[in-house]
């Protein structure tokens, strides 16, 4: 389990993440079989890779020249077996369901070489839990990437209560070698490290929504402009420096009381779900969209996160 000798990488799932990662893999100079078991799933695969190549080019992330190195490294098939045989590094980027996930683990596994990790892109169902699914669990690890995966430079790398040091290190090294960060999670807990920050914030922010403190631009506002523009400098650890422990103990001994602890889903969720109002993909969650808005937003904040990226990366 060397990263560095690491040189064909198996991704299993060409829907929402799928397409983003391989595009990365690819323009860094692995092999990459990008699998699916539905022909339009892949088909959408294909143009979606272009779309983050151009987005990638256009950026100055990827020189034209390391876009036309990257296309042939991707093969698509929709047979799983004929993508993973072979393949020292295997990634899954298929639906949240535990049983799916398990299920492709136990099937893949007597195709895969005995050296080969068998890495998930799960946003949070525990990595032990995964591990139970195959043989050698020592080599089931958790690759938890971001959305969009081609433009957030931050990946997780989680421990199952299993998994071997051999395959975290050799995990920490493929992310670096895609000049990614890799973030270590000691400890297999739901949502791991990301996740559960960012849940914590979303529910503070829909309770402050359903309690008519601000409005849902406000809330968006001030967290983007006041608190995300100050924790993509400075995290919130540094920040308790920064404001100082007992500033932070003062404020904290009255005011963590009144935080949302809610251990429920927020109300307002359910109700949208239940009347199908989903979000960007239903044209209405906590927002309305019109279809033709649709496009163009999305270009604009692939433009922000491409300047924030670059802003961050820059020497000072």
């Amino acid at each position: 389990m060397n990263g560095d000798a690491i040189r064909t990488v198996a991704l299993i799932g060409a829907g929402t993440m799928g397409p983003g990662m391989a595009a990365v893999f690819a323009g860094h100079g692995f092999e990459v079989r990008l699998a699916d078991v539905k022909p339009d799933v892949l088909e959408r695969a294909k143009t979606t890779i272009e779309t983050v190549y151009a987005t990638l080019s256009g950026g100055g992330m990827l020189t034209p020249d390391a876009v036309e190195a990257a296309r042939p490294r991707v093969r698509c098939t929709l047979d799983v077996a004929e993508a993973v045989r072979g393949a020292e590094f295997v990634v899954e980027a298929i639906p949240e369901r535990l049983d799916l996930k398990q299920r492709l683990f136990g099937e893949i596994e007597p195709f895969v070489s005995a050296e080969a990790i068998l890495a998930s892109n799960t946003s949070g169902i525990p990595i032990t839990e995964l591990g139970k699914a195959v043989k050698r669990p020592e080599r089931v690890v958790g690759m938890h990437w971001s959305n969009p995966p081609h433009l957030i430079p931050v990946i997780e790398v989680i421990r199952g209560d299993r998994t071997s040091q051999a395959a975290v290190e050799a995990t920490r090294r493929v992310v670096e070698r895609l000049e990614m960060i890799p973030v270590l999670v000691r400890r297999d807990v739901p949502g791991f490290v990301e996740n559960r920050i960012l849940y914590a914030i979303m529910r503070e922010a829909l309770h402050l929504l359903e309690e008519g403190i601000a409005s849902a631009e406000d809330i968006d506002t001030i967290t983007k402009w006041g608190i995300g523009y100050k924790l993509a400098v400075i995290g919130p650890l540094e920040l308790l420096d920064v404001a100082g422990l007992d500033i932070y103990q003062s404020v904290a001994s009255y005011l963590n009381a009144d935080l949302s602890s809610r251990a429920d889903v927020s109300p307002m969720i359910v109700r949208k779900v239940g009347a199908g109002e989903l979000g960007v993909k239903t044209g209405r969650g906590m927002y309305d969209y019109r279809p033709e808005e649709i496009p163009p937003l999305m270009q604009r904040r692939m433009k922000r996160l491409l300047a924030a990226r670059k802003a961050l990366s820059a020497p000072v």
